[in-house]
């Protein structure tokens, strides 16, 4: 983070997420699954499961995670399973609703003063579920927390604009010097650098949680390790944990708004391989479950199977550096080469849809409550024609009759299907398009685009707030999301602007014209496909809400139908 500037500063680590935002781990969230399908169920997470369905009754929800809980430490959590538990454990300032909008909640009121740059908050009087008072001092220990162990969702906080974060990062002052203090038991002051437009969606994000200061260094380094080393302040406590087998939530009886909990129990287990998540559901002791494409097929005819759509994007990088790839209209053809369509619906089968542009439709909203992605509409949509016809006049032009390049993918079933469609395409549609496949594990696939040591790179994205910045920032000159050696100033000057316009209207029109330049101006990437997952679920399962960003569930609204 050292001696960067205040535009990379902020934006710098978008590509550090959650197995979905968020980001790049979180990005890669479908990717890490893919992963985790190879593994086989143990028989011992199956009797794990027999056991628990014969204790289950009432508002009990089953459901399954693909990975252990890396850590319950809000200061240190970057990835989905986490965040989940989080939410549903915890709250903060804000939480998302059942619409994905952040609402108030441990907040009683939110003020501000006239320019926006002082934000004020009256807490509720809450307790933690040891009998402490959760206080305004809770969040601002949190928050500096974040800062001074420079936690991997630290950005967030200078995202937000709060004072002093950049330099903090930057090393230039010090984590007590952080915007926010409490002024009282339940009033808690945030200073920002500046209005911002994000501020109030980014405090329902797992990062601005509080913390119980006493609690945390009376645990050292063992907080947050075992649920016996946490504390809960929201709708669920988190009761057992057993390493990479599962862990239980009960519901918290001394929650500020308990009395519109219904579950009295979630039961979580660990499942790795998705068949083996098919099974515990045909044998009842799973009420949700994730299947891959492998799996539709069999079940596409079952009345508990649906689809649901996904905010994560998958896409194409082109290395910019590279002799042929560097030129937009060869970015331009491979685009335009490509049936999406065939993708989705006869490789994938999961409910992904066929994206043409860097933000997922059907989530962002203008003021006026039109939908960015029909309004920017598809972009570089083409026949194989015209694809051959462009490849063709750019690449005699630049003195080429063919070209041979390799694609990075991670070593999962679903890259490699999907890579080797991609293959099939391009060498069908490109005369002299030669493409060679190269499967890494997940992790070097990261080192490798990183790098930039690359010719093209399969990557994906999930977004972490719900605001199309969360995909258009990561292609700012030099960011660690960029990882194509990519810049055009006049989209980094859009970013700058729309991360300080209140003006929603005015600022809406300018998130639409940095989808632009980058892909009707540039073609800096190929958009490929919009996720989806497809799932068994019980019907008797209702008001189970899931976001397309940060956390995915709250079970705040669930209940179990009798």
């Amino acid at each position: 983070m050292k001696n960067k500037t205040w535009l990379g500063l902020i934006f710098l680590a978008i590509f550090t997420v959650i197995l979905s935002g968020c980001n790049f781990s979180s990005s890669d969230k479908k990717e890490d699954e893919d992963k985790k399908e190879e593994s086989t169920g143990t028989d011992k997470t199956e009797d794990k499961g027999e056991d628990k369905a014969e204790e289950s009754a009432g508002q009990v929800l089953r459901v399954s995670a693909s990975a252990e809980i890396p850590t319950m430490d809000s200061t240190k959590a970057h990835d989905g399973v986490a965040f989940n538990v989080l939410n549903n454990t915890n709250e903060g300032l804000y939480r998302q609703d059942e619409n994905n909008e952040s609402i108030l909640a441990l907040a009683e009121k939110h003020e501000e003063n006239e320019d926006g740059t002082v934000h004020t908050f009256t807490l509720k009087e809450t307790t933690w579920s040891n009998g402490d008072p959760v206080t305004a001092a809770d969040f601002e220990y949190a928050w500096k927390r974040v800062m001074k162990d420079a936690g991997a969702y630290n950005y967030m906080l200078a995202t937000a604009g709060i004072k002093n974060s950049e330099a903090i990062m930057d090393e230039e002052m010090d984590a007590d010097e952080l915007g926010i203090k409490a002024t009282g038991d339940y009033t808690l002051e945030v200073t920002l650098e500046g209005p911002n437009p994000l501020f109030k969606t980014l405090l329902a994000f797992p990062t601005f949680l509080p913390q119980n200061q006493k609690f945390v260094e009376e645990q050292g380094d063992q907080y947050a390790l075992e649920a016996e080393n946490v504390l809960a302040n929201g709708p669920f406590v988190l009761t057992k944990w057993t390493h990479e087998q599962g862990w239980t939530m009960e519901k918290n009886a001394d929650y500020w708004d308990a009395d519109n909990v219904k579950l009295d129990e979630i039961e979580v287990y660990v499942v790795k391989e998705p068949s083996t998540g098919a099974n515990l559901y045909e044998t009842d002791k799973l009420d949700r479950t994730v299947l891959t494409s492998a799996l539709v097929d069999q079940y596409a005819d079952n009345p508990d199977f649906k689809i649901e759509k996904e905010s994560n994007i998958v896409f194409l990088r082109f290395n910019h550096g590279h002799p042929v790839l560097g030129n937009p209209e060869i970015r331009r053809a491979v685009n335009m080469a490509i049936d999406r369509d065939g993708l989705t619906d006869v490789i994938l089968k999961d409910g992904s849809s066929p994206l043409y542009g860097v933000v997922a439709g059907g989530y962002y909203q203008s003021p006026d409550g039109e939908d960015y992605r029909e309004l920017n509409g598809d972009i570089n949509k083409g026949t194989p024609e015209e694809a051959k016809a462009l490849w063709e006049k750019t690449l005699a032009e630049l003195g080429e009759t063919e070209v041979t390049v390799s694609i990075n993918i991670a070593d999962s079933e679903s890259h490699k299907k999907v890579a080797e469609f991609l293959q099939a395409q391009l060498e069908d549609n490109l005369p002299g398009f030669k493409l060679d496949i190269k499967a890494v594990p997940f992790a070097q696939r990261l080192e490798i685009e990183k790098g930039i040591t690359y010719d093209l790179s399969l990557s994906s994205w999930g977004p972490d707030y719900s605001d199309p910045m969360t995909y258009l920032d990561m292609w700012l000159k030099d960011g660690s999301a960029n990882r194509m050696g990519y810049d055009n100033a006049k989209l980094n000057d859009l970013v700058a602007d729309a991360y300080v316009d209140t003006d929603l209207s005015k600022r809406f029109e300018t998130l639409l014209n940095i989808e632009k330049i980058l892909l009707e101006e540039d073609a800096a990437i190929a958009p490929l496909y919009q996720t989806g997952t497809a799932i068994l679920i019980q019907d008797k399962v209702k008001g189970l809400v899931k976001h397309p960003s940060g956390a995915e569930f709250s079970y705040k609204w669930t209940y179990i139908e009798e």
